[in-house]
């Protein structure tokens, strides 16, 4: 029977599967923390601006060096080198529970967003090749992104299981949350062992020329698709906004914070296999490799009402936001990663992925920082205005990309 299983389940099927699990169980770590992050820094006397300006670093600092590793992958073509280093950083999230201190906690956050800057560039550039030709980028991406959010489901359960048996939720059930999280970091590390093998055993990637990466250029439709990306995100309602709103508010207890964010991530696990799906078909219905892009079209719309739900008093419209939070994350971690495959050739992809995750870190550092502003200042009137304008110059971009697609730029 193992053989008859091990005939139907193509190698480049097994390698996706295995890549979703690593996900998983990397989200099951970084997540979960991301999970109590803002409460615990909370509960140590920081503001949400100074909350907001943590994160917002924390995101910059990380898809800022993804640009860095993105380069130095395609110039080494030493992806595995990145992927291993970057996982392996993972080790910090345990250690946020042995210390009370800012300015260590800070460094730890910083340390985590560090080492996802140098493991993805290279991670998503393996998983689309492997893809590509078998399977298809919108659908890998799509297994990976559910995977990935089971894991980002379950971690968060950790925190929200061991306030309901202690009965509280202090300083000592926030150090004993994060020190959990080395039994996933461990598992992670065994699986990636276990990629790296399977792939180099089965030759699913070409042998990087390097010479082709000094031939090879970013096309018009990266740049336009990288900017109509940014000011998505620009606009987007982050988590540590939300999470600090629920927390100073009192709407919901500490363990309902981490059980609504679990919520978000089995929605945005559901939403990217059905949007994955949408993307590969997109793709063959238009005839055109970047055909699948339009399947965005509705995000900048929805993201608009985030803000509105996210952030209003009523504990069901909070919900319903969070399931729409879900919606454009699933969307966001599956089509805008599938789509830079397709957009950018090969030799120049772990750069495409660079550039494009700087420039959606830069929009998570601005949109976080200045919606924990304005939070501060009472003004939640001030943080639709901004979403709006950032979801109208993206709609903006979305019809000249359509017009570029259409016209086969």
């Amino acid at each position: 029977m193992d053989v008859c299983i091990r005939k139907r389940v193509s190698p480049a099927i097994m390698v996706i599967i295995i890549f979703g699990i690593i996900s998983m169980l990397g989200d099951m770590v970084y997540e979960s923390a991301r999970s109590a992050n803002t409460q615990y820094l909370n509960l140590l006397g920081m503001s949400a601006f100074t909350v907001g300006v943590v994160f917002g670093m924390g995101e910059l600092l990380g898809y800022a060096l993804r640009l860095v590793a993105g380069v130095l992958s395609d110039k080494t073509g030493r992806p595995w080198v990145f992927m291993f280093v970057g996982y392996g950083m993972l080790a910090v999230v345990p250690l946020m529970g042995l210390t009370m201190s800012w300015n260590i906690l800070i460094v730890l956050i910083l340390m985590e967003r560090m080492g996802k800057a140098l493991r993805n560039p290279a991670k998503d550039t393996v998983l689309s090749c492997v893809a590509e030709k078998q399977v298809g980028v919108g659908t890998a991406f799509g297994i990976q992104e559910a995977l990935d959010q089971v894991g980002a489901f379950i971690g968060p359960l950790v925190f929200t299981a061991i306030f309901y048996y202690a009965g509280k939720n202090g300083i000592p059930e926030y150090q004993l949350g994060y020190q959990t999280l080395i039994i996933p970091f461990a598992l992670l590390m065994f699986f990636l062992f276990l990629a790296y093998r399977k792939v180099q055993r089965e030759g699913l990637i070409p042998e990087v020329e390097k010479r082709e990466y000094h031939k090879e250029k970013l096309k018009p439709i990266f740049w336009t698709y990288t900017v109509f990306a940014f000011f998505c995100t620009l606009g987007f309602v982050n988590f540590s906004t939300v999470g600090y709103h629920l927390k100073d508010s009192g709407i919901m207890s500490d363990g309902g914070i981490t059980l609504l964010y679990a919520f978000a991530m089995l929605v945005d696990a559901i939403a990217a296999l059905i949007v994955g799906k949408k993307y590969d078909k997109l793709k063959i219905k238009t005839g055109r490799k970047t055909g699948g892009i339009l399947v965005l079209a509705l995000v900048p719309l929805i993201t608009l009402l985030l803000p509105i739900l996210t952030l209003s008093d009523s504990v069901a419209l909070v919900v319903v936001g969070m399931a729409v939070f879900g919606i454009i994350m699933g969307t966001h971690e599956t089509v805008m990663r599938s789509a830079i495959a397709d957009v950018t050739p090969f030799h120049k992809r772990g750069t495409g992925y660079g550039v494009f995750n700087a420039s959606y870190g830069l929009a998570l550092l601005g949109g976080a920082a200045l919606m924990g502003l304005f939070y501060d200042m009472n003004q939640t009137g001030w943080i639709f205005a901004f979403a709006l304008v950032a979801e109208a110059v993206a709609i903006v971009l979305f019809i000249k990309m359509d017009r570029m697609i259409k016209n086969g730029d």
